[in-house]
């Protein structure tokens, strides 16, 4: 039973964790930024780097401090090393290295996108494989096949957005405020979801993601077709020209279709390959319609639906030294030269 301390710095949001036989979170503490970076209604690397800096030591202490545990009782050092922001990256796995080394534990890299799928077994049982796995995030939109906990093929990825940055660019349009997936879910609860008709991309016989169609027919809802070219185009109408139950009917509208394109793609994807369960990590799986759409796909192929729990579908570091686990009893381990990368390099 290994007890790793994991931690995270992809983006915007620094922690650290204790977990204990990749299941058993003894303490995972998440220091996010959101206030940082409200103003300008998205991550701007320059800050969120700055910001792990200052937070990343503090983060580790009060981690080990609530699980009880010392550096020395420890049987590896995990960290986040792909893929994110390479600046944020850097600072958590510069964190990770200095602890490996100075304690002479094993170092292990973990892809971030690969822990959220295993999120769902955290305060947890185990996940029954072979499984189809959703990843839903402000970075990442992607599906995969899983026939253990680091044999993973993606089988399907958004072409441009994420679902998670569409909701923040429908929640700019709409001025509902930031972070634009809890913004735009409490404005569509008093919207109908059938007032504005828009598009669910299906690209082909792929299933691969589209959101970008779907952010610019919201922006034309709301504001009219665009007038004019270059820095002279003006639109007929202002968001501010809606009365409050329109700028809802717009949110509902939204979350509808972006939800109606993870389920689709979804069904396709299990009536392709044989699986025992339905894995769901990342952010924008915490939205309400999205869990009961996942709920009924579920329901309707009966496998087991393995939803993360609240706490860890944003980015945490109790994933990372959950799957961490599963790569230490394989024997992976990584020196000190593990680079910290944008994009998935395996």
């Amino acid at each position: 039973m290994a007890l790793i301390l994991g931690i995270e710095s992809s983006c915007d949001e620094t922690s650290a964790a204790v977990v204990r036989d990749g299941c058993e979170v003894l303490s995972n503490i998440v220091a996010t930024q959101h206030d940082l970076h409200e103003r300008y209604s998205g991550v701007v690397p320059e800050i969120a780097s700055r910001a792990h800096l200052e937070r990343i030591l503090p983060v580790i202490k009060e981690c080990l401090l609530e699980a009880g545990v010392q550096l020395g009782e420890l049987d590896a050092i995990a960290v986040g090393h792909e893929p994110g922001l390479i600046g944020s990256l850097l600072v958590g796995l510069g964190a990770a290295k200095a602890l490996a080394w100075s304690t002479g534990l094993p170092l292990i890299g973990v892809n971030h996108v690969w822990a959220h799928l295993w999120s769902p077994c955290l305060d947890s049982r185990s996940i029954e494989f072979p499984a189809i796995g959703l990843v839903a995030s402000g970075g990442h939109t992607a599906l995969y096949v899983l026939r253990s906990p680091t044999d993973i093929e993606v089988i399907g990825s958004t072409i441009d957005d994420a679902i998670g940055e569409a909701f923040d660019k429908a929640a700019t349009i709409l001025e509902a405020g930031y972070p634009g997936g809890p913004a735009i879910e409490t404005l569509a609860c008093d919207g109908d979801p059938g007032a504005l008709k828009l598009p669910i991309a299906r690209l082909g016989d792929t299933l691969d993601f589209s959101f970008s169609g779907l952010k610019t027919a919201l922006l034309y809802g709301v504001r009219g077709r665009p007038e004019g070219r270059g820095r002279d185009v003006t639109y007929p109408r202002s968001v501010r020209d809606l009365a409050a139950s329109e700028r809802a009917d717009a949110a509902a509208s939204f979350q509808k279709a972006a939800v109606a394109a993870i389920i689709r793609n979804l069904e396709r994807a299990i009536g392709q390959h044989d699986v025992r369960s339905l894995l769901a990590g990342g952010g924008v799986t915490a939205n309400g319609e999205l869990r009961r759409g996942l709920t009924g796909v579920a329901d309707d192929h009966g496998i087991d639906l393995r939803l993360a729990a609240s706490a860890y579908c944003v980015d945490n570091a109790a994933m990372i030294a959950g799957l961490a686990d599963a790569l230490h009893a394989d024997g992976i381990r990584h020196g000190m030269d593990l680079p910290a990368a944008a994009r998935v390099t395996h």
